[in-house]
């Protein structure tokens, strides 16, 4: 008597192909990432409680002594009141930029976001857009929003001006826009750093630090340097000068995209050279 052996199935080979994500698919990844974690809604909601106070603040303590606003200014009055938040806004947006990335690296995720994605660089261009996006909705909503708080309070002393006054209107975008960029620039700042610590103080020490040390050296290089800091011309691009000297809002916004192109620069050549 014989007995027949089973047949064996076919073995299949696995040949790694690359990443089989298309990046639509690993922005949606980013995504839930980022929308999934308790940090990401009290950091928003932070901002715009933030933009709100600040605006009621300002405005309620406007003393114009008497004085009558032109109207050609009143825009502008407006305009600085809506976006002063986004002082304070900026420093809490950076440590969200830094813990999107660092974070994956306490945890240990990033190592399946990159076995999941081999090129590496999509995983990095997914997180910038999706924090950009992101920080631009809240900052917009933060700076439109606190345009709708201060209007009531200056208008009791005299000062107003239509949403679509472009002299109102375009510092309340410039404002969300510098916050996004921002949160990119810190991004890119954790990616390099890769713990959360380091991250966050670098990034602060760039917003907030390092304009405070150049005006206290009185050399004339330090003013003269003063004016291409992050922090610096981001604010002067939407109206709060703070040592712009005197540079155009499209120059300021270049100045603004010049760090955060070094910072990602530097970010993608570490991602792509170091393990994870």
């Amino acid at each position: 008597m014989t007995t027949i052996a089973p047949v064996s199935a076919p073995v299949h080979e696995f040949v790694p192909a690359g990443s089989g994500l298309s990046f639509g698919g690993i922005l949606r990844s980013e995504w839930i990432k980022l929308r999934s974690v308790r940090s990401t809604i009290w950091s928003y909601a932070t901002v715009i409680v933030i933009s709100f106070g600040m605006a009621a603040l300002m405005s309620a303590s406007l003393d114009l002594a008497g004085t009558e606003v032109p109207a050609a200014a009143q825009a502008t009055f407006l305009a600085q009141a809506a976006t002063f938040g986004v002082f304070f806004g900026q420093l809490v947006v950076a440590v969200l930029g830094v813990l999107a990335i660092s974070g994956e690296y306490s945890t240990g995720m990033i190592r399946s976001s990159i076995t999941a994605t081999p090129q590496r660089l999509p995983v990095l261009a997914a997180k910038a857009v999706v924090i950009f996006v992101c920080t631009f909705v809240v900052g917009l909503i933060s700076t439109v929003g606190s345009f709708f708080v201060a209007a009531p309070i200056l208008a009791g002393k005299g000062i107003s001006a239509a949403l679509t006054d472009p002299d109102l209107l375009l510092p309340l975008l410039g404002g969300a826009l510098y916050l996004a960029l921002v949160s990119v620039f810190a991004l890119g700042v954790g990616a390099i750093l890769r713990g959360s610590a380091g991250g966050i103080a670098a990034a602060l020490g760039v917003i907030l630090l390092l304009p405070i040390v150049l005006s206290m050296i009185p050399a004339q290089w330090a003013t003269d340097l003063s004016p291409y800091l992050l922090s610096n011309a981001g604010l002067a691009s939407f109206g709060l000068d703070l040592g712009s000297a005197g540079f155009e809002v499209w120059q300021n916004v270049l100045i603004v995209l010049g760090w955060v192109a070094v910072s990602l620069a530097g970010a993608a050549v570490l991602l792509k050279r170091r393990d994870a």
